[in-house]
């Protein structure tokens, strides 16, 4: 047994340490906070248990005692147990409180130090907290106190002279009165003073001002927590040195409707511009029940001219098989294999094959088109799939003279994760766009949000469509909706280029 106190981080899920990914990934259970970003829980194993334990304000899934409790339980059943703090455990997050607990209960534990929001969001936004010409010191400061109380904790005298910069944290209610008493202190209403809210995420968003008018443009602009107070000349810096707010998609929420299997990619490219992702997977890839005519048509690949990939899926559960079968690439001795899309090539390249033929359009009529130039009369052609695809590929193969095996290698089912959150927001109207990678996503999509919750959005709060290709929006006018994206290669870097150049013209 064992507990580790793993600081999640300040929301970016690319700032969780190495040592921490590793955690996760071995942990029995994983207890979590509301400042954790949902993405570190993919990393745990898909048995692990995951429990919700977020505390915003007025609002806590379980209080502190209730939490020492859970992961001392845990912990003495005799599992790995990831504790998953925002930010640093030990930086205003109560984990010194959580590791006494855990010691006085006699059980080991680990404390895995995150980056805190209090260092993170400001430098996100541009601002150094310290710099040779401005500040050489930094002090971190809790804002949930009441300023006003006998007793306070906090010199307000010694902050005001200090010359360093200060850094509130969970201090929106109270920033009149921090500002107030560090005026009453000494400090002048001038000092450069900023707001950054949500740092290092999709939502985030500073504002700079002087301590004086501070409170005043937070409200207008409509800042809440959780937001970090920075105060002290560091802040005149943001302006030359605020490279994250000038990421193309930053602000904006996009759906991502692919399979588990393949949204990743897809999800990365949008989320380092900047973009909130939701990942919706409308298809989930399901293994086959029976794998005995896909076994014998690779103990059989001998008998074919070519193979024809058109998926990245069909290629790895096609060589599963292959492998299966204590063989590898060499079985291939002989064959042309051609692959569709990037994608599917570079899964092929994987296997040591490259590729005889790559089309240069991704639908169907032109790979067929491309292939049949190359001769396809009285070629035996073998083509892993999924159950469920268009017939166009075959059929036109067939037409010019080849004899076409289609074999499913993998299943595709529709999925329901995360319906009801995007539900709610197409609802709200806060979602930006949906994006579509093929016409079963398309259908599955609909197969889950009722059409009419779009049709009902006021137009400028409707959410736009991405349509991955001619073929994924032909399914889309069949639900009655015109595709606002396309792009003119029907890749998904292409994809993300065209929403990136939509927004970008539209001032994003």
């Amino acid at each position: 047994m064992k507990v580790y106190l793993i600081g999640a981080g300040p929301g970016d899920p690319g700032l969780l340490t190495i040592k921490g990914k590793d955690i996760l990934e071995k942990a029995d259970v994983v207890v979590y906070d509301y400042l954790a970003n949902d993405t570190l829980l993919g990393y745990a194993r898909p048995d692990a248990e995951r429990i919700y334990v977020g505390k915003v304000a007025g609002n806590h899934a379980l209080p502190q005692d209730g939490i020492n409790k859970l992961i001392i339980e845990k912990a003495k059943e005799g599992k790995i147990v990831a504790r998953l703090k925002g930010g640093d455990p030990y930086i205003f997050g109560r984990g010194g409180e959580e590791a006494e607990e855990l010691l006085d209960a006699g059980v080991p534990f680990e404390e895995v130090p995150g980056i805190s929001s209090t260092i993170a969001g400001p430098a996100y936004a541009g601002i150094p907290l310290t710099h040779r010409s401005f500040s050489s010191s930094v002090t971190l400061i809790t804002g949930h106190e009441n300023p006003d109380k006998p007793g306070s904790v906090h010199n307000w005298k010694a902050l005001a002279a200090s010359a360093n910069t200060l850094v509130f944290v969970m201090g929106m209610k109270n920033l009149p009165d921090i500002a107030r008493n560090l005026i009453e202190a000494g400090l002048s209403p001038d000092t450069p003073a900023a707001l950054v809210h949500w740092g290092t995420t999709a939502k985030h968003r500073s504002l700079a001002a002087t301590l004086g008018t501070l409170h005043e443009e937070g409200v207008r602009q409509g800042f809440t927590n959780p937001s970090v107070i920075i105060v002290g000349k560091v802040v005149t810096l943001r302006d030359r040195l605020n490279w994250f707010e000038q990421k193309p998609l930053l602000g904006r929420s996009v759906v991502v409707t692919r399979a588990r299997e393949q949204a990743s990619g897809l999800a990365a490219q949008l989320a380092d511009l900047g973009a909130e992702v939701i990942q919706f997977p409308t298809i989930d890839i399901k293994p086959l029940e029976d794998y005995s005519s896909v076994d014998a048509a690779v103990r059989n690949l001998g008998a074919y001219d070519w193979l024809i990939f058109t998926s990245a899926n069909g290629v790895k559960c096609f060589w599963e098989r292959l492998e299966a079968q204590g063989l590898d690439a060499r079985a291939l001795y002989g064959l042309q294999v051609a692959a569709i899309g990037p994608a599917t090539a570079q899964a092929v390249r994987t296997h040591g094959i490259a590729p005889d033929f790559v089309p240069e359009a991704y639908i169907a009529e032109s790979v067929a088109e491309g292939l049949i130039g190359l001769g396809m009369d009285g070629k035996k052609v073998l083509l892993p799939r999924a159950r469920e695809a268009r017939e166009v590929l075959p059929e036109e193969l067939r037409k010019a003279g080849a004899q076409v095996d289609v074999l499913p290698v993998y299943e595709t089912v529709p999925a329901a994760a995360h319906r009801d959150e995007v539900l709610q927001r197409l609802e709200a109207g806060t979602l930006d766009a949906v994006t579509f990678g093929s016409s079963s996503t398309v259908d599955n999509f609909f197969a889950q949000i009722p059409a009419d919750t779009i049709r009902n959005q006021p137009e400028e709060k409707r959410v736009k469509f991405a349509s991955i290709g001619p073929v994924t929006t032909k399914t889309l006018a069949k639900y009655g909706f015109a595709c606002d994206i396309q792009p003119e290669d029907f890749t998904i870097s292409a994809l993300v280029k065209a929403l990136t150049a939509h927004y970008e013209k539209q001032g994003a």
